[in-house]
C-alpha cells in the first residue's frame, strides 16, 4: 500500500516505562531511551492511499489522520505499537481494522493552514478522545543522526499488532523524515488518557515534516 503523509508533527512525552509495559502484548519488549519510555501523539494529513495495482478512489484516499504509539521491538528489530489511531474516513477506519487489526476509531477531524501554522482538531465520534492544537515549523530542515533521540523515535520500519492473540509485523519503508523542529500550541488533548495513559505536564519534544512517501505491506505473523 502506498501512502503520503503531509504537515505531520510529531509530539512526544517521556512516560514511566511501568505505565506503558502492561499495555502491550507480553512478547514485545518496550523500548527505553534517556531512561524513559516514549509516547508520541502525531497528527497528519493522508492523501494518495492506493493498493499496488490499484488506482486511487476519489473520496476515499485524503483524510486526516491521528496515532498515539510508544516504541517497541521484537528480536532486536525495532517497531511501533499503536495504541490507537483515529481517522476521519468511516471507510478507511473499517478497511484498517480487517486488514491491519490495528485499533482505529472514526472521529471527526479537521486540518487546515493559517499561515504557517496548522489548525488541528480531532474528536472521536464515540468517547471522549479528543486533540485540539495549533503547529508549525521553526526550523530548517534536518536529517537526524543514527543515535539520537529523535532518530530513534521516528526510523522505525515496522509496527506491530496482535491478530487473534498472535503477534503480527508489518513491514514499512521511507526516506528518513526531513525533520524541522517546531513551536506547539496544545488547547486540548484527552488521547492519551483514553488509551488508559497519564502524560506528564511537560512541554512535548515537537517535530514537522511537511510531506513523505510511505510503503507499507501486509501483516506477517511473527515466529
Amino acid at each position: 500500500m502506498t501512502q503520503r503523509w503531509h504537515d505531520l508533527l510529531f509530539a512526544h512525552w517521556a512516560v514511566d516505562p511501568e505505565a506503558l509495559r502492561s499495555l502491550l502484548p507480553e512478547s514485545l519488549k518496550l523500548d527505553i531511551s534517556h531512561r524513559s519510555a516514549w509516547l508520541g501523539i502525531v497528527p497528519f494529513r493522508m492523501s494518495h492511499i492506493h493498493a499496488r495495482g490499484v488506482p486511487v478512489l476519489p473520496g476515499l484516499s485524503h483524510f486526516p489522520e491521528l496515532n498515539v504509539r510508544t516504541y517497541v521491538s521484537l528480536d532486536n528489530k525495532p517497531g511501533v505499537y499503536f495504541f490507537s489511531l483515529d481517522a476521519g474516513s468511516l471507510p478507511a477506519v473499517w478497511a484498517a481494522r480487517r486488514l491491519y487489526h490495528l485499533p482505529y476509531f472514526h472521529a471527526h477531524m479537521t486540518a487546515s493552514s493559517e499561515g504557517d501554522w496548522i489548525v488541528y482538531e480531532s474528536q472521536r465520534k464515540h468517547g471522549d478522545a479528543a486533540f485540539r492544537a495549533r503547529y508549525r515549523p521553526t526550523g530548517p530542515v534536518q536529517l537526524r543522526e543514527a543515535g539520537s533521540l529523535i532518530h530513534w523515535l521516528t526510523e522505525r520500519y515496522c509496527l506491530y499488532t496482535l491478530v487473534e492473540g498472535r503477534l503480527h509485523r508489518a513491514e514499512i519503508h521511507h526516506r528518513q523524515w526531513p525533520l524541522q523542529e517546531a513551536e506547539t500550541k496544545i488547547e486540548l488533548n484527552t488521547m492519551a488518557k483514553a488509551a488508559g495513559i497519564r502524560l506528564p505536564a511537560d512541554a512535548p519534544l515537537a517535530h514537522f515534516a511537511k510531506e513523505l512517501e510511505v510503503l507499507i505491506w501486509g501483516l506477517k505473523p511473527v515466529e
